[in-house]
């Protein structure tokens, strides 16, 4: 084994240190007295670059949803170098995320790493992914700080925090789930944003499911664990409810037939489920979940308890698994920013997508809205919002680039070009098996085409694996709803 520890030492010996690799400043000057500065200050990271030296500007991204995956897979990185700060490493397909909770997808086939979607994270020598939340802005200093992700496990990992420079930064880390200040509803619910919040719910509907079958439970516990509740009648909280009822009456009663009749699945809204669509495919929507068993409930969450919920008129509804899928709002991140905020607590934004408080930064997706004086209401949280303002941004920033405004403090006299100006696509939605919702319309007010049935479920899943962003996810999807149409959905607790 000699020459092991020999090849060892060599190593040693060759191992450039930490301050030589390309995650500290490269260069003297300015970036020298940075690295000094943010080291007395107990913070390691990127210095800033310079015009007219060897490192690219840098484009910081905060997030990899929607807009900042859109963003990236787009920016000229020929151009730039681009640093992506977000507390996960990939995106989630948001509009399949309800079939993985029950087993019709697996949670991989939503799930793209942001190294495939923009590869340069993973080659280029200027580039990287942190997996790190941001906690402050400094704009005056073209700095954010950060702190890494980990977990819980502070007791073996203590957060590292480290700061960045940007040349431009794209804040693009979306938003939280609306929990209206309502007591109990972040001990008690579970959210459907995230592969997590999937797994959570399938792991406890599993786990509801088997612990109902036990001997010596009794008629009431049984009965209030198989109830599932779904808080909120948006597209994802309908989707839900149908994806839950299919599973009832195609894997339930077959592979649990002592439990069969006692699962069943309440939804609850203030309002009208799928207000932003046509009030045709409303009406459908309602008769379809209620012929598939889905009990709707007109009413307002006023306190959630760890077995009940209390609605407004005083009754009590007995769950054994909660999902709430009420809306977004602001994150406490957004609200901590000083920058002028849109209606509703959002980044404010003018036409081009500036915060136009500071320079060289930007806001897209669901954190960012237009500020009052722009005269423009503030856009949907939907995805396809968020994915064209991402692209809109990627093309802004080539375009400033190739004027020579990529590096800090340099693009304010470039003519930026046309705004950005969402044209709303449609909407669509699954209410079960076979069955959807395709609303074409351009705006709630709007006339246009809307289908419902068989056919708008098959534009439904045409649409959706083809904007799944690669082909190996694709591939996924296509094999998942094979193989859960020939052998039904894989129901293990893993």
């Amino acid at each position: 084994m000699a020459w092991l520890r020999s090849l060892a030492r060599f190593s040693r010996a060759t191992k450039p240190y930490a301050a030589d690799l390309p995650l500290f400043p490269r260069g003297g000057g300015a970036a020298a007295s940075f690295c000094t500065g943010v080291a007395e200050a107990g913070f390691s990271g990127l210095g800033p670059t310079e015009p007219g030296g060897e490192a690219k500007p840098r484009v910081v991204v905060l997030g990899t949803g929607w807009a900042g995956s859109r963003f990236m897979k787009d920016l000229d990185t020929r151009a730039y170098d681009v640093v992506c700060v977000a507390p996960r490493n990939h995106m989630v397909f948001t509009p399949l995320l309800a079939s993985t909770c029950v087993g019709t997808l697996e949670f991989r086939s939503v799930a793209e790493p942001i190294g495939r979607i923009q590869r340069a994270i993973s080659t280029a020598p200027g580039s990287y992914f942190f997996l790190a939340n941001c906690t402050r802005v400094d704009p005056d200093a073209h700095t954010v700080e950060c702190e890494t992700v980990t977990d819980g496990s502070t007791d073996t990992l203590k957060p590292w925090k480290f700061k960045v420079s940007y040349d431009k930064l794209i804040i693009a880390c979306g938003a939280e789930a609306s929990t209206f200040g309502i007591h109990g509803v972040k001990d008690h619910a579970i959210f459907l944003r995230e592969v997590h919040h999937a797994q959570e719910i399938r792991r406890k509907l599993l786990l509801n499911l088997m612990l109902s079958d036990v001997p010596g439970i009794t008629h009431e516990e049984k009965t209030r664990l198989l109830h599932c509740v779904v808080v909120g009648g948006g597209p994802t909280g309908v989707e839900f409810s149908g994806e839950l009822s299919d599973f009832i009456i195609r894997d339930v009663h077959q592979r649990y037939s002592h439990v069969k009749d006692y699962i069943h699945v309440t939804l609850i809204e203030a309002n009208e489920i799928l207000s932003s669509f046509d009030v045709r495919l409303r009406q459908y929507a309602i008769n379809q979940l209620t012929k598939s068993g889905v009990r709707l409930v007109r009413g307002i969450v006023k306190d959630v308890q760890p077995e009940k919920i209390i609605l407004d008129n005083g009754e009590e509804v007995p769950y054994g698994l909660l999902v709430w899928s009420t809306g977004v709002g602001p994150s406490p991140f957004v609200r901590s920013l000083t920058f002028p905020k849109s209606p509703g607590g959002r980044i404010g934004v003018d036409e081009w997508l500036r915060v136009p408080s500071v320079q060289d930064v930007f806001a897209i997706g669901d954190c960012s809205g237009y500020l009052e004086s722009t005269g423009k209401p503030v856009l949907p949280a939907l995805a396809q919002v968020a994915e064209r303002q991402g692209k809109y941004l990627a093309s802004l920033l080539n375009r400033i680039s190739k004027a020579g405004g990529g590096y800090a403090n340099t693009a304010a006299d470039i003519d930026l070009g046309d705004p950005f100006v969402y044209r709303h696509l449609g909407s669509m939605a699954t209410v079960g098996r076979y069955k959807a919702l395709v609303d074409l319309r351009k705006s709630k007010e709007a006339k246009g085409l809307s289908l419902a049935g068989f056919i708008s479920w098959f534009i439904w899943r045409s649409a959706y694996l083809t904007r799944v962003i690669s082909w190996r996810n694709r591939f996924y999807v296509a094999i998942n709803w094979l193989t859960t149409l020939i052998f039904g959905r894989d129901i293990s607790r893993i």
